[in-house]
C-alpha cells in the first residue's frame, strides 16, 4: 500500500472513531436525565479541547477540515452532558 494512500485511511479512519467518542456522550446525556448524573470534569475539559482545536483548524492559513469535522460534534456533546449533569 502507498504511503499517501495508507496516511489518507488512518486520517478518515481516526476521524470517524473521534466523532464516535463524542457521540458516545449521549448515552452521558440520557443518565443524567434519569436522574443518574455523571461527573461533570471530563466532558468539560473534552469541550474546551474540541473548541480549540475546532478553532485551529478551521483558521489556519488552509484549512483542516478532518481536523474540524473530528472535533467539532464534540463541541456540542460534551457541552451538553455538562449541561445536563446540573438539570435535575
Amino acid at each position: 500500500m502507498e504511503e499517501k494512500t495508507f496516511i489518507s485511511w488512518l486520517g478518515k479512519i481516526a476521524s470517524v472513531i473521534a466523532i464516535l467518542i463524542y457521540v458516545s456522550y449521549v448515552f452521558n446525556i440520557i443518565q443524567n436525565f434519569h436522574g443518574n448524573p455523571v461527573s461533570w470534569e471530563q466532558p468539560f475539559v473534552a469541550g474546551i479541547n474540541c473548541s480549540l482545536w475546532s478553532i485551529y483548524a478551521y483558521f489556519k492559513q488552509h484549512r483542516d477540515w478532518p481536523v474540524f469535522w473530528a472535533n467539532f460534534p464534540g463541541v456540542f456533546f460534551s457541552f451538553a452532558t455538562v449541561i445536563t449533569c446540573f438539570w435535575h
